[in-house]
């Protein structure tokens, strides 16, 4: 006779969240009722090995699937429950975990966070009850008597029945009576069950069987009994014994690319504290939305094959969010008991060996296949770049990956490379921002550096200059721009006694400029050309305030210009000698004008008034 009992005060509260308040993500009890018939046989196997005649005839371990129209069947020969464990295992939970998983839930405030935290949590067994109104457990136990197997039934009514019933076979049989309020949920369906068993289970080792049809010839067809999944996951074979061809198979499969990855790193971590494997693949080509907020970065959890979720985006830094992959490790449980926490000790000692292994086999692909490592560049290179402007503190981490075009050829070159070759006068690691090699080849400030011989990088992308910034050094070299008002270039004990000589012009022509300019000062980094525009250092620099201002026209920052001129340059002669005739001269305040309108047309920054520009050439032409 069936004997009524009460569930656990929290099992109850479980339960009531599993029926009453969770919408979303039900799709996960299949996950967890096979997980659970894995495990089950798991432990069959670890006792058959201790003595192999309890397994008998049914050898065949194996987890079957059936359904009609109202109820869904999963079966396993695993070891199977007494009245005992079906009591402590079906009707407790002491566990700590429960508890936290219905605080974190009832907190919850959208459908998204829910799913999310579904996913960090495995709640087992119970969640039969998302799409169950009555669960029905018969099981046997390996070792005991047909008579003494068990039936547990369970409305989720916080009461269950459990009495002694006969069943020959060994092992656990659960239906679940699929409840009718599942509104677009058809789990009694033969392809959503497939469907569900390829996404969450299909690396379970042993057969998942289910009677499915068959498509013969003329159309005809037939109900035949196929296993669901394939069993052996690519990731757990040693790799010694795995062809490229079939990690490339893989890759393009599970991750939606018609292109071989360009790298793959498939490695084992089995450490006294972490446990787990990790086969990740560097892809070929950026896919189509990388660089748009709708990409999300991220991988593949599992535990023990079985799928938990997707794009775990914390253990990827930003710099590093192209790769793509799995991670499985044991000790991502699926007992609710045990939580996925983003902050877990576990989570950070596998996104460090992540990290370091990525890194590892980059720096190798920039030794050794420098050619292949540039095309990755130039299909990653801007978001390795962006991510680490947002994660600084990595920089030492990933400051020799990155690459830039120099003034040595226009070639690519990592900064490690440019140390090696600075001269020995050289005190910077110079750098000049443009949209192009040959704007910034064009500057005026590139003259005298190119008269030294010393070698610049090119920054071409936007985030750029601000990832420089932020890096300010490296190996304790200071970057410096060609065009900051503070590198000296020459002699600067005969720069200052230029400017000293000349301080009663330079002033004049500051006033002159006064609503324009910060100062107007002599300078040793032009060779040819009369003048240049600089920026004061303790401000943004004038390329920054370009790329602020397309971001946002009413940005009030502005970079604050310093005029610097060539004393060298005949018209800077020119200017000497209409001072000394009449410094009051409008000539003189037309040539300060064009010269600083022409310095900002050499940076490429808009003219405040074009027509009057013009008209001050104009005049000066027909004099």
């Amino acid at each position: 006779m069936a004997e009524r009992k009460q569930f656990q005060t929290e099992t109850k509260q479980l339960l009531d969240l599993m029926i009453n308040s969770i919408y979303t993500h039900k799709e996960i009890f299949l996950r967890e009722l096979i997980s659970n018939a894995s495990d089950a046989i798991d432990k069959l196997r670890f006792e058959s090995i201790k003595n192999p005649d309890i397994l008998g005839e049914d050898k065949n371990l194996c987890i079957n699937l059936s359904y009609d129209e109202e109820n869904l069947y999963i079966e396993d020969n695993g070891i199977g429950l007494n009245y005992e464990d079906a009591v402590e295992n079906l009707g407790t939970i002491a566990k700590s975990g429960t508890k936290v998983f219905m605080e974190k839930l009832k907190d919850l405030k959208n459908e998204k966070d829910e799913m999310d935290l579904i996913g960090q949590f495995g709640v087992g067994f119970y969640s039969a009850f998302m799409v169950a109104d009555e669960v029905i457990v018969e099981s046997l136990k390996y070792d005991q008597p047909s008579e003494k197997a068990i039936k547990w039934v369970s409305k989720g009514d916080g009461e269950y029945e459990i009495e002694n019933i006969n069943k020959e076979k060994r092992g656990t049989k659960i239906t679940l009576h699929i409840r009718k309020d599942l509104n677009d949920f058809k789990i009694l369906d033969e392809f959503i069950i497939k469907d569900l068993i390829k996404k969450y289970s299909n690396y379970i080792k042993y057969p998942i069987k289910m009677e499915v049809t068959e498509y013969k010839e003329e159309g005809k067809q037939e109900k035949e009994i196929k296993t669901l999944n394939s069993m052996e996951s690519l990731w757990r074979k040693n790799k010694s014994q795995i062809k490229d061809e079939e990690y490339n198979q893989f890759y393009k499969e599970n991750f939606y690319d018609w292109n071989d990855p360009l790298k793959t790193i498939h490695f084992k971590a089995e450490g006294s504290t972490i446990q787990f494997t990790a086969l990740l693949f560097i892809p070929s080509k950026a896919p189509f939305n990388y660089y748009t907020k709708e990409f999300k970065r991220g991988l593949n959890l599992y535990s023990k094959n079985v799928f938990i979720m997707e794009k775990y985006e914390e253990l990827l830094p930003k710099y590093f969010s192209f790769v793509k992959g799995l991670i499985d490790s044991p000790d991502f449980s699926l007992n609710i008991s045990r939580e996925i926490l983003q902050h877990s000790r576990n989570i950070e000692l596998i996104k460090k060996n992540i990290e370091k292994k990525i890194t590892s086999e980059l720096k190798t692909l920039i030794k050794d296949e420098r050619e292949k490592y540039i095309e990755f560049w130039e299909e990653f290179g801007r978001g390795i770049k962006a991510g680490l402007y947002e994660s600084i503190d990595s920089k030492d981490k990933v400051e020799d990956l990155l690459l830039f075009k120099s003034s040595n050829e226009n070639k690519y070159i990592t900064l490690s490379e440019y140390k090696e070759r600075m001269k020995e006068d050289q005190k910077y690691i110079l750098y000049a921002v443009g949209d192009s090699i040959s704007y910034i080849e064009s500057l005026p400030q590139m003259e005298m550096i190119k008269e030294k011989g010393f070698e610049v990088i090119y920054l071409l992308d936007e985030v750029d200059e601000f990832l420089i910034q932020m890096l300010n050094n490296y190996k304790e070299i200071e970057f410096k721009s060609i065009s900051s008002s503070d590198l000296e270039l020459g002699n600067k004990e005969e720069k200052d006694l230029k400017q000293e000589e000349n301080k009663d012009l330079l002033g004049k022509l500051k006033e002159l400029l006064k609503d324009k300019v910060e100062d107007v000062r002599v300078t040793d980094k032009l060779k040819k050309s009369p003048a240049c525009i600089v920026s004061s250092d303790d401000n943004i620099s004038i390329n920054m305030q370009k790329i602020l201002k397309q971001m946002d026209g009413n940005m009030p920052f502005n970079a604050k210009r310093v005029l610097e001129l060539n004393p060298e340059h005949q018209v800077f002669n020119k200017l000497k000698d209409i001072y000394q005739e009449d410094s009051d001269s409008i000539e003189l305040s037309d040539i300060a004008y064009i010269l600083y309108n022409q310095a900002l047309l050499v940076e490429g920054i808009e003219l405040e008034n074009p027509a009057e520009f013009a008209e001050k050439i104009s005049n000066l032409l027909i004099k």
